[in-house]
């Protein structure tokens, strides 16, 4: 029975360590996989005019409400209570229509948020269709991104296929 024992648990060892031997790791660095990709640079050159236009767009409503204060402060002592009023209510309502524009373009589901993922969602799944391609080719079952923070302190220069990934999508050297 003790023999059994030892020679299944001796099985399973030698099983398990050809398994992990078996497996094949490799790396992408998708920061260079993306400034390689031409397509990447339009949408985030894309991404950047909007941006700008609908920020110049919440700030001149900004200024709007800015303008209405100093106004606001500079007649101050000649305005009716009622006249206080009236223009207090505007200049809150400035700025609230101006925080409500930054909310829609900047938010968390904002207008560039859609635009972004618009954009890029095509180019990050043509690199995903990639890579999984390349690895059910040759065999690969993990892939780490070099770019990001994954903890990776040394990495063999031959693991990486980052331009394999670039090949596949078109853009190799």
């Amino acid at each position: 029975m003790k023999k059994i024992f030892i020679l299944l648990l001796a099985a399973l060892t030698l099983g398990v360590s050809e398994q992990a031997k078996a497996q094949k790791f490799v790396l992408i660095d998708m920061e260079y996989i993306l400034k390689n990709v031409p397509a990447y640079e339009r949408a985030n050159e894309q991404l950047n005019q909007v941006s700008r236009k609908w920020q110049a767009e919440v700030e001149a409503l900004s200024k709007e409400a800015e303008d209405l204060y100093k106004a606001y402060q500079s007649e101050i002592v000649f305005l009716s209570a009622e006249q206080k009023k009236q223009r207090e209510e505007a200049i809150v309502a400035k700025e609230k229509e101006a925080a409500e524009l930054k909310k829609k373009y900047f938010g968390p589901e904002g207008e560039l948020f859609k635009k972004r993922e618009s954009l890029m969602q095509p180019i990050q799944d043509e690199i995903y269709n990639a890579v999984k391609d390349i690895c059910e080719l040759k065999g690969y079952s993990l892939v780490l991104d070099r770019a990001s923070d994954a903890g990776i302190i040394f990495a063999s220069p031959k693991i990486d296929i980052s331009n394999d990934v670039l090949h596949k999508l078109g853009y190799g050297q």
